[in-house]
């Protein structure tokens, strides 16, 4: 049974509310916790190959989770889903306060992640079926504007609470707002939905999790072990060919997990190459940054995540303000203009040194996360618009499911490449600077080498970041000359299920 798609005359504003609240609290989240990774890195003795798995674990479990959500949404009612996503999100909050090991708190924002990637595609979901076309870009940008207020107060909030107290505070503030919120939903939400007789393919949930989970992996373990090591080329050819095996499943099959046969839709399929590619290149921004400033310039937690506030509040006023040009003038001219800023920006980032000022940085993220705002909502609704309404499950599940895995792919390629060739640069520094002590005829004493040692390490890390930007400029330059080929979408006709009237005086469709 198809779920009803008709768009209301009334949007259903109290649903809406308490399902934005949710999100809200699983989006504070996440950027509370990059200003924290340097702290965590310290307190629980983990490299940034280890610690980077926070952000990347939670978005294996999301690229393994969000594939369900097109066949939950159509078989659970709203109430059901939230109830449950926001309940796993508690007690994942709860868990990774209470972890005083590493594994105990990857377990926590694990369980966390399976409640936020049943979230956020049943917000979308809704919010799809809630407004008409041309509507919904205003109404995204609104959505968008309270949701980037998290990432406006998450990265100060988040160094005021780490200066101040223990890194696991993080957590217990969230705990009672997530409790609360749980609540709210239980009281509040009362929407019914009839019996769905549909059943899960577990071997596709199998294949899904294998093919995203072993790719995720091998990117994942290359910082540490290389990319040489049977241990990560191997898991990657695992998850490919699972990976494959997964998509020729689903095309063969007429309820599928996840329906790659939307990308027949040529808007779509391009929106979700763009902002994939955007995705990586974004977590580079928050990943990346808060590792240089805090670690090789010695900025505290509170000024870093200062310096990240004024991007966070442009982009959440950008939100709205793009959801009402997307409306007017489409996506192309947007991405653009957005991609174009974030190229430029992003070659400065790569530019990076010891002398780089804070103001400085301030400026660059700033400007970055506006270009960046300009692209993403604009590019995923102009495709999400060209889909018939019954795909909607299934173009949103595949949107947060490639946003993602490129996430995570983004995320564990550039630390990788950071890892690497901090590695390399600190080797090829040593020699030179022990060849210049020997030339100069220079004892090297304990204390020396000691100091000596720090410092190329913090150079070494500080070209491995440099070198991590740069390939988001690549990815940057490709995105752009993708987004010349949008075109403004208009919604493709659903034939499927229909016939044509039996008589030609017949005002009936007959409905199979």
């Amino acid at each position: 049974m198809e779920q009803n798609m008709n768009t209301p005359d009334k949007p259903p504003y109290g649903i809406l509310a308490v399902l934005i609240v949710g999100a809200f609290i699983a989006f504070l989240n996440n950027t509370l916790l990059n200003i924290a990774l340097p702290s965590i890195m310290t307190d629980l003795k983990v490299e940034a190959t280890t610690v980077q798995w926070l952000t990347t674990g939670f978005m294996l479990v999301s690229g393994v989770m969000i594939p369900l959500s097109a066949y939950l949404i159509q078989k659970y009612s709203v109430r059901n889903l939230f109830l449950t996503a926001m309940g796993l999100f508690t007690v994942g909050t709860i868990i990774a306060g209470l972890s005083h090991v590493f594994p105990l708190l990857l377990a926590g924002r694990m369980i966390q992640a399976s409640g936020t990637a049943i979230m956020m595609p049943l917000l979308m979901n809704v919010m799809l079926v809630s407004f008409p076309i041309e509507k919904r870009g205003t109404a995204m940008g609104v959505f968008g504007l309270v949701l980037m207020f998290a990432p406006a107060i998450g990265p100060t909030l988040s160094g005021w609470l780490i200066e101040h107290y223990d890194w696991r505070m993080l957590f217990h503030f969230v705990t009672p707002i997530a409790a609360t919120v749980l609540l709210l939903g239980f009281f509040l939400l009362k929407d019914k939905k009839e019996k769905v007789h549909m059943r899960l393919d577990f071997i596709s949930l199998s294949l899904s999790s294998v093919g995203f989970g072993g790719l995720l992996y091998g990117f994942s373990s290359a910082g540490s072990k290389g990319w040489d090591s049977p241990h990560v080329y191997l898991t990657l050819a695992i998850g490919a060919v699972s990976l494959i095996v997964f998509i020729l499943r689903q095309l063969r099959q007429d309820n599928p997990m996840l329906n790659f046969k939307i990308y027949k839709y040529p808007m779509f399929a391009l929106s979700s190459v763009i902002s994939m590619i955007v995705t990586m290149a974004m977590f580079s921004g928050m990943l990346l940054l808060p590792i240089y400033v805090q670690t090789i310039r010695g900025i505290s937690p509170l000024d870093a995540g200062l310096m990240l506030l004024p991007g966070a509040i442009a982009m959440a006023i950008m939100s709205p303000i793009t959801g009402r040009l997307f409306d007017k003038f489409g996506g192309r001219a947007m991405a653009v203009i957005g991609l174009t800023i974030t190229l430029v920006t992003s070659y400065y980032f790569s530019k990076l040194s010891m002398e780089t000022t804070y103001t400085q940085l301030i400026i660059l993220y700033t400007v970055r996360m506006f270009g960046m705002s300009m692209v993403n909502m604009p590019v995923n609704t102009n495709g999400l618009n060209q889909l018939p309404a019954r795909y909607y499950p299934h173009g949103t599940a595949m949107n947060n499911t490639m946003q993602q895995v490129s996430g995570a792919i983004g995320t564990a390629l550039l630390v990788t490449v950071m890892s690497m060739r901090a590695e390399t640069y600190g080797k090829e520094l040593a020699a030179s600077a022990l060849k210049e002590a020997a030339a100069a005829g220079k004892a090297v004493t304990p204390a020396v080498q000691a100091e000596l040692e720090q410092q190329i390490a913090m150079q070494a890390m500080l070209h491995g970041i440099n070198d991590a930007f740069y390939v988001t400029v690549f990815l940057s330059f490709i995105a752009l000359v993708l987004a010349f080929f949008i075109k403004r979408a208009t919604q493709a006709e659903d034939t499927i299920g229909k016939k044509a009237p039996a008589k030609k005086h017949s005002h009936k469709l007959v409905n199979n």
